[in-house]
């Protein structure tokens, strides 16, 4: 029986399977694609492809499953975000009755206690309520917001000197590495079975969008300033980079949500956890891998 990871190709998935690999666990991801199925393999891991939408394929690939590590996948290109949301969920559950699996570690987010207003975090409070009616353990890790976010603007950053950002630029919020997310659910996969808990997961510090812009500073080596981009242009900024408009819509809802303080940490009937790794350490490592 093996530890299955969806999206084992993203970056919170692949360090998840990194974590499970080390310490000597059976791991099998699931990509959309055959040669990531052939890096994965490469890695010692097993794979399968199989797209969430197609329900006979992700039957196919749970069948052997013991725990799985499930998220809800998204683009910003969808012409419908929740619905296709649920059509995902959908199958997870379906797919899940029919297999082994008995724990389910799920990637929500912070702010996933609101059932709406909250945009592309709605879709973490449909995950944290999909699998309703399964016998097995749920388990869901609520992440600040990733350091890898940013890391879209680091090319055009180094050649401007400007960081843009949709946040006011001292406005701080929690935020983490993708990778210790990754391992932190490799470590619940493995060694948790409390049923229905929820880990509400920080980094070592909240930072602003001019501590980014410092932390590019150093890895860059030039000056970066951080500069928040006018509200009358979130809309044409997200169109100009392929998002659908139910996608900006959200988008834009979910961006509003976290400058209101909306999807802060729950803190009642929560566990709170912390990782370590800093924002330049993620940089560093990140800069030297390009």
């Amino acid at each position: 029986m093996a530890h299955i990871i969806l999206g084992a190709s993203g970056r919170v998935g692949s360090a998840a399977v990194d974590r499970l690999l080390e310490r000597g666990a059976a791991v099998k991801g699931i990509v959309r694609h055959e040669e990531k199925a052939q890096a994965l393999k490469s890695r010692g891991a097993d794979a399968a492809v199989a797209d969430a939408l197609n329900l006979p394929a992700l039957k196919a690939a749970l069948r052997d499953g013991e725990t799985l590590f499930a998220l809800t996948p998204e683009t910003g290109r969808e012409e419908n975000v929740l619905g296709e949301t649920n059509d995902v969920l959908t199958n997870y559950h379906a797919a899940l009755a029919s297999s082994g699996v008995r724990k389910v570690v799920g990637l929500s987010s912070m702010g996933a206690q609101h059932r709406e207003g909250t945009g592309n975090l709605v879709m973490s409070y449909m995950l944290e309520h999909a699998l309703d009616g399964l016998v097995l353990t749920r388990i869901f890790i609520r992440p600040a917001y990733y350091f890898s976010n940013w890391l879209g603007y680091l090319e055009s950053a180094e050649e401007s000197g400007v960081l843009p950002t949709f946040f006011p630029v001292d406005f701080k919020i929690p935020m983490l590495s993708p990778d210790d997310v990754g391992h932190f659910a490799a470590e619940i996969m493995l060694n948790d079975d409390r049923d229905m808990t929820i880990y509400e997961l920080s980094g070592p510090a909240s930072l602003s969008s001019a501590d980014v812009a410092k932390g590019f500073s150093e890895v860059l080596g030039k000056e970066i300033k951080a500069q928040q981009i006018p509200r009358g242009q979130w809309e044409e900024t997200l169109r100009s980079i392929g998002f659908s408009p139910d996608g900006i819509r959200n988008f834009i809802e979910m961006t509003e949500a976290v400058i209101t303080g909306r999807s802060q940490a729950e803190g009642n009937g929560t566990i709170s956890a912390q990782v370590d790794t800093t924002l330049l350490e993620y940089l560093e490592k990140v800069v030297k891998r390009v």
